[in-house]
């Protein structure tokens, strides 16, 4: 399993949100590399974004394209694309990052 997961859970139609790109960036000098991607499964979930092991302290994104899943859902895209930036400091940790997505708002949370 991937050591950063996430998932998407679509609120306002109360069910997981398949068939999103996710994209993984870490931070480095020349700004972000790209280190995994995925595509969330019929469970709303991303589960092999960074291969175990390959983990290491600092600045991450993930980067949510969300604008056909909304129009497949009849909704307008008014957040097209969601960024979530974050910090690791214990690369022995899992870290999991769910994205919880209505047509007009997000929130995200340090998960387990």
């Amino acid at each position: 399993m991937s050591s950063i997961t996430t998932h998407v859970l679509d609120t306002a139609q109360g069910k997981p949100a398949f068939g999103i790109p996710v994209s993984l960036e870490l931070e480095v000098a020349e700004g972000w590399q790209q280190v995994g991607r995925s595509v969330t499964n019929g469970d709303g979930r991303a589960a092999d974004l960074l291969p175990s092991g390959e983990l290491k302290p600092g600045r991450y994104r993930l980067s949510f394209d969300t604008s056909a899943y909304l129009k497949r859902s009849a909704s307008h895209a008014f957040f097209p694309e969601i960024s979530i930036v974050f910090e690791i400091h214990d690369a022995n940790q899992h870290y999991h990052v769910p994205l919880l997505l209505s047509p007009y708002g997000y929130s995200t949370y340090r998960g387990s």
